[in-house]
């Protein structure tokens, strides 16, 4: 587990207030909080019992309003409206945040983790915490705390016995670098494609296959028009919980503790959810009237190692983070 205490997010968020010379006033206690997952998703749940939870610990002095579904934008748009101050707090995927900071992209090393609950362990690593340092002066951003979705698996409108059966495919991806690459090295179109329109392009051609996660595999029952689901566990997907950096300068140290202890314990509780809830989610797709192919790190042949080439130019924690997963195997 991690230090609740989370010394160096104080020690870190605490120099960067200092550089704010145009800082908020410490008197904000309406809080807006966006993401883009729909309302019973489990990180909207676990803003939601953020929101709860601050309202009682303040008897209602502050509160906060969890707004889902991208109802205040895309995530890109989202992060800057938390540049400008314009929104106080996000649970975003680290996606976004690995657009602006590609140091972050060593989290969506291919088979860095081995399965779920090595996922939840890498993220709660020493090594993992302490990247959160450089947001406030990369990305004008707090980060309290790693969350997660489940591991990335693939699913196809027809046969994939290979990875060469991906080649050509257009291939519905979230929209950042470290996946985009991933899959122009196995041969595919990475197709960027916000996440509701993903159910009736597959359905009717506009991709061949996705890229996505067991939950949302079951919850919006993409394998309707699959022939093939590919357990290939190939990725992580993490979330971050943000504060932005302009909000938090204008807190007292106390505000920020109590905000940053809180959200991160709820943003951290997502990785306990998905360790218990993927392995059901996975086991409920085998028994899905589709092709059901289970495979490893062998299945892409050199691309792991292609990529992790590329990218140790881009990201330089990329050798700490896979030092840290093999010593957490």
């Amino acid at each position: 587990m991690i230090d609740r205490s989370f010394p160096t997010l104080r020690r870190t968020v605490t120099a960067f207030g200092l550089t704010l010379a145009l800082a908020l006033p410490a008197s904000a206690t309406e809080y807006r909080l966006g993401l883009i997952t729909p309302p019973s998703h489990i990180w909207t749940q676990a803003a939601q019992a953020f929101a709860t939870d601050l309202s009682e610990r303040t008897s209602g002095a502050d509160t906060v309003t969890v707004f889902p579904a991208s109802q205040l934008g895309n995530e890109a748009q989202m992060m800057q409206q938390l540049q400008t101050g314009a929104l106080d707090m996000a649970f975003l995927t680290l996606a976004e945040v690995s657009n602006r900071a590609p140091d972050f992209g060593a989290f969506y090393a291919p088979y860095l983790a081995d399965d779920i609950a090595h996922a939840g362990r890498i993220l709660r690593s020493e090594a993992a915490h302490g990247m959160l340092d450089q947001l406030p002066q990369t990305t004008g951003v707090v980060g309290v705390a790693y969350g997660m979705a489940g591991l990335r698996q693939i699913v196809s409108r027809g046969a994939v016995a290979s990875a060469a059966d991906l080649s050509g495919l257009k291939i519905r991806i979230t929209p950042f670098t470290p996946i985009l690459d991933f899959y122009n090295l196995v041969g595919a179109a990475p197709t960027p494609m916000p996440l509701p329109e993903v159910y009736d392009a597959l359905a009717n051609g506009q991709v061949d296959a996705i890229d996505m996660d067991a939950e949302l595999i079951v919850a919006l029952r993409f394998y309707d028009h699959a022939q093939t689901i590919v357990q290939s566990d190939h990725m992580m997907f993490p979330m971050v919980g943000l504060v932005s950096g302009r909000v938090w300068a204008g807190l007292s140290e106390d505000e920020r503790a109590m905000i940053g202890d809180l959200m991160a314990q709820h943003v951290d509780g997502t990785i306990d959810t998905y360790v218990e809830m993927d392995p059901q989610w996975l086991e409920t797709l085998r028994g899905v009237d589709v092709d059901y192919v289970e495979t490893d790190a062998s299945f892409f042949g050199d691309v792991v190692g292609q990529w992790d080439a590329i990218w140790s130019e881009r990201s330089p924690s990329l050798p700490a983070i896979r030092a840290a997963a093999d010593s957490l195997r």
